[in-house]
């Protein structure tokens, strides 16, 4: 028996006005995932427990069976495991966005928060430009007055550590604030000037950077800020083989995701060409799961795109990456896992990312449960309204791991 997870990220939404009234996953052409759905079970689960903030880290620790109640000391620890990076006893560390804000005049903190994504600023762009500021006199001089070092990515997500300090922050995910002044959302607490004064001087250099005058003349925001959040201490996970007497293999494009397969001893396979946008290698991406499940019996693989098209607040393309999501992944998935046994598949959604809201939601998500042994004759598709309807809701994302298991 082979066993997957496929989280398509972000994905749940609710009733969008561009849609008529529905959601992307209703709107959506996505007949291998419908087909699914009809023959096995589709029901809702609650990912994100209550007091806990909603994100991909909090439920998709829930969602490997650690709950984050427990076990969460903040997003970026999960992010440095998964960039490579060994914290130490009084380490802090922050997850670090190249972010767009404005360029009115005025300093930086009289700025509005344009793109999380620094324009959905492609790899080598940004790369380029994290070198760069890096590499500038004034700017390195103050990240060593302050202990602090950076591991630079082939995204806008980085991560920067400091050698001592306090996680007792207050800070904002900058995908929370799109199109707000950035003034009221500054970090606040121990640490938060110095903060302040990397981030404004980042602002200063980043403006001037060759690729942003590129952008600019191309019509694309500027990467010009980093912006700092998600801050955490060093977390340890229980062995994920401990737990449920499987190993495998996560495929994925982020940082994130990577990081709790490193701390959980899942492996993580990285693709080429695989983005964590709605262009990635898709076919690579499958290609790796099943390579996987040769050897293994466990694979899971997660799909970034719909959740940035939902903080895009784009409602056409968060419904052409579900459909991607359909044709690129579970057309050639579910043969490839035929030509394999039988299997067990576990679908869902870590968490709500509305269209209406560009943000994080802990709405309770649908996922969708099939086991290529058994027609269930559910008879209904995979939607939002099909799983709250079945009646039937799972109150802890915990609990996810098991069922998949269960037979």
């Amino acid at each position: 028996m082979k066993y997957i997870l496929v989280i398509g990220d972000g994905m749940a939404d609710f009733p969008v006005e561009a849609l008529g009234g529905r959601t992307p996953l209703e709107a959506a052409q996505k007949p291998a995932i419908d087909g699914l759905a009809r023959r096995g079970i589709v029901s809702e689960v609650k990912t994100v427990p209550d007091g806990v903030p909603a994100g991909s880290d909090t439920a998709i620790l829930s969602i490997f069976g650690y709950d984050p109640r427990k076990v969460y000391t903040g997003r970026s620890p999960l992010e440095a495991a998964g960039s490579g990076v060994k914290m130490r006893p009084g380490n802090v560390s922050f997850r670090c966005n190249l972010a767009a804000v404005s360029e009115k005049p005025g300093a930086y903190e009289e700025q509005d928060m344009l793109s999380h994504s620094g324009g959905a600023i492609d790899g080598q762009d940004a790369m380029a430009l994290m070198r760069g500021l890096l590499a500038d006199p004034s700017f390195a001089a103050l990240l060593e007055k302050y202990g602090m070092t950076f591991t630079v990515n082939p995204s806008y997500r980085h991560i920067a550590v400091l050698r001592s300090g306090s996680a007792n922050l207050s800070t904002t995910p900058p995908h929370d604030i799109l199109g707000r002044a950035i003034r009221e959302y500054l970090p606040v607490g121990e640490g938060a000037d110095m903060l302040r004064e990397i981030m404004a001087a980042s602002y200063a250099v980043l403006k001037a950077h060759p690729i942003n005058a590129q952008r600019r003349a191309e019509g694309k925001l500027p990467a010009n800020s980093l912006w700092f959040w998600g801050q955490g201490s060093a977390v340890e996970l229980s062995p994920f083989a401990e737990k449920y007497g499987h190993t495998g293999d996560v495929i994925t494009a982020v940082p994130l995701v990577a990081g709790i397969a490193e701390l959980a001893g899942l492996r993580h396979t990285p693709v080429e060409g695989a983005t964590g946008e709605i262009d990635t290698n898709y076919a690579g991406k499958v290609a790796a799961a099943l390579r996987a499940l040769e050897t293994d019996d466990f694979a899971a693989l997660h799909v970034e795109a719909p959740d940035e098209c939902g903080h895009a607040g784009d409602a056409k393309e968060k419904v052409r990456a579900i459909e991607l999501l359909d044709s690129e992944v579970f057309v050639p998935l579910c043969k490839g896992l035929a030509a394999l046994g039988d299997y067990r598949l576990l679908f869902l959604s870590d968490h709500y990312t509305p269209i209406s809201t560009r943000t994080h939601d802990g709405t309770p998500v649908p996922y969708l449960l099939y086991d290529s042994r058994v027609d269930t004759g559910n008879g209904q598709p995979y939607s939002e309204a099909g799983a709250a309807a079945s009646g039937a809701r799972m109150e802890e994302g915990t609990d996810l791991m098991p069922l998949l298991f269960a037979r």
